[in-house]
C-alpha cells in the first residue's frame, strides 16, 4: 500500500494548522494550486475542517492531524540516534 498524490496533499494541508489551538484557521487563497483547493474541499467534505476553502479544524480534525504530525515526528526527528534504527531498505 503507498500514499495516493490526494491524500499526501490532504496532509500537508493539515500539517499547515496549529494544533495547540483550534482559534488559528488558515485560508486556502485562490491562488492555490488546483491539488491544493481539491484537498481542501476534501477534508471538509470528511468533516476535518470547517470551510471548503479552509477554515478551522473541526475536533475530527484536531485529532487527525495531531496523528500526523506525530507520524511525521516520528520519520523524520533522531533517525540516526534511534537504538532499533538499522540501515534497512528492504521495505516494499
Amino acid at each position: 500500500m503507498s500514499l495516493s498524490k490526494d491524500i499526501v496533499d490532504e496532509i500537508n494541508i493539515l500539517m499547515q494548522f496549529r494544533r495547540s489551538t483550534m482559534l488559528d484557521g488558515i485560508k486556502v487563497h485562490s491562488t492555490a494550486t488546483q491539488a491544493t483547493k481539491d484537498a481542501a474541499k476534501r477534508l471538509h467534505a470528511k468533516g476535518l475542517i470547517t470551510r471548503p476553502d479552509g477554515g478551522y479544524l473541526t475536533f475530527l480534525g484536531v485529532e487527525t492531524a495531531e496523528h500526523a504530525q506525530g507520524l511525521y515526528n516520528m520519520l523524520t526527528l533522531g533517525e540516526a540516534s534511534h537504538p532499533h534504527t538499522e540501515n534497512n531498505t528492504n521495505a516494499s
